[in-house]
């Protein structure tokens, strides 16, 4: 008995991204897939390079289970390299990385690779394994007992990677081998899929759709269906007899980013200019979009099936609309709310009336002046603190006013402090001979409303 693959492989860019970072690469004797991270489109970048490093292994006659672990590891070293020559020689790129989760067959072994959390899974007999474990600070946390895994899928930072394939670190991967059994079924996935799609979900489709194609599809559109918040990327390959009436898949297939071209026309397309030389890459028959692995006389097909759950995409969009909508009309009603409001300010060394309140929103005054006067600052009383809260105009003129009236009190009241001191007696006790004098200035006045405001 021969063992053999039968696969299928299938990438969607999702329903938020812009651009497919995901790379894979599916043949008769290896499965891999890459998830592309860093800024600047170099994610694209650096999960091609893994997958074209990878590739040339599964035309290598490999049989021992040492061997392929060396191969593989040699093809991370290699792709480690490219990825820091690339950076070295364009900072744009700097710090650009990828997951790798990869397995290269020979007859019932399996060479298992993995570094970061991209996944492969297990079927058999039913049963569901995960056969990776991620490079995260999550599942750490699980694996030191200080979170459990129920809390661990839901958490906001389940996916930060403490472990991937970048130029700048030399964190090696996961390497071992399987024995694997006939009947199998093996998925492996980018954290597209398992961010939004539970096990349970992925247990009961490929127990569920015998068609490898059919349960990628499906997987496909149940990640496109919670949202689709990142590239989703699947490949089901089921192991079966060589002369199985389900015939292997012999024809090599590429997806994601990896399909739309080799490393050093996707560095060019990410940087506007090329770096240093990268690996060339494999001849892509794969649909140029990035969605799908399939051959090109099998892309209208593909297109059909992906339509149903691209539809969703004016709901979501219909719904971000909606919520704007509300965000903005909140915004507006409050911001009509603060122009009712009034209160004194200091403008520049006098004193104004403002229109709104005395804050901000990110930077953005709510509050402009709505009047000046020629109030000198130095005319506020001790006892008025600026500025003062929000009012109505009505009472934020009046405090205008009484800032008037007081400085007006305190002139006049020191004015005729002065002349009772110089004056005062005279006055009230001519002297003989003051008819031949000059008479003093007359008496100076203060305002009635002083005392009726306290001045006086």
């Amino acid at each position: 008995m021969t063992f053999a693959l039968h696969f299928a492989l299938r990438s969607d860019v999702g329903l938020l991204r812009e651009g497919n970072e995901d790379s894979a690469y599916a043949g008769p004797r290896l499965l891999a897939i890459a998830d592309g991270m860093g800024g600047h489109a170099a994610g694209e970048v650096a999960s091609a390079v893994a997958i074209f490093a990878l590739a040339p292994l599964d035309k290598r006659n490999l049989s021992r289970g040492e061997e392929m672990l060396d191969a593989l590891a040699a093809a991370v070293a290699a792709a480690r390299d490219t990825l820091h020559d690339m950076s070295v020689s364009d900072p744009a790129v700097e710090g650009m990385g990828t997951t790798l989760t990869a397995m290269l067959w020979a007859g019932a072994q399996v060479a298992v690779c993995h570094i970061g959390d991209s996944r492969a899974y297990l079927l058999r007999d039913n049963d569901l394994y995960q056969i990776t474990r991620d490079h995260t600070l999550i599942q750490s946390l699980v694996d030191e007992g200080r979170l459990s895994p129920a809390a661990a899928a839901n958490h906001p930072q389940r996916s930060l990677i403490m472990r991937a394939l970048q130029g700048s670190t030399e964190a090696e991967p996961d390497l071992a081998i399987h024995e694997a059994k006939l009947g199998d079924r093996y998925l492996l996935c980018s954290d597209g899929l398992t961010d939004v799609v539970s096990d349970e979900d992925v247990h009961e489709v490929l127990t569920t759709m015998a068609d490898a194609d059919e349960a990628v599809g499906h997987l496909i559109t149940l990640a496109i269906r919670g949202g689709g918040p990142d590239n989703i990327t699947c490949i089901v390959a089921d192991v079966i007899d060589e002369s199985s009436p389900l015939s292997p898949t012999r024809k090599t297939q590429l997806a994601g980013a990896a399909a739309n071209g080799d490393a050093r026309t996707l560095l060019r397309a990410a940087t506007g200019h090329d770096t240093a030389d990268g690996p060339t890459g494999l001849t892509s028959r794969a649909s140029l979009n990035g969605r799908t692995g399939r051959s090109a006389d099998q892309a209208d097909e593909t297109d059909d099936a992906q339509d149903e759950p691209r539809r969703r995409w004016p709901v979501v969009t219909t719904i971000l609309v909606v919520l704007l909508a509300v965000v903005v009309a909140g915004l507006y009603v409050g911001y009509r709310v603060t122009q009712g409001q009034y209160y004194v300010g200091a403008d520049g060394g006098r004193v104004s009336i403002y229109r709104g309140i005395n804050e901000k929103i990110a930077f953005i005054s709510l509050s402009s002046v709505y009047r000046r006067t020629d109030i000198p600052l130095s005319h506020v009383p001790g006892d008025l603190t600026l500025p003062t809260n929000p009012t109505t105009l009505a009472k934020s003129q009046a405090t205008v006013t009484s800032i008037t009236r007081s400085y007006t009190c305190r002139q006049a009241e020191a004015a005729q402090d002065t002349w009772k001191a110089k004056y005062g007696q005279a006055a009230a006790a001519p002297s003989p001979g003051s008819a031949t004098k000059a008479s003093p200035p007359p008496e100076p006045r203060v305002p009635a409303y002083c005392q009726a405001q306290g001045a006086g």
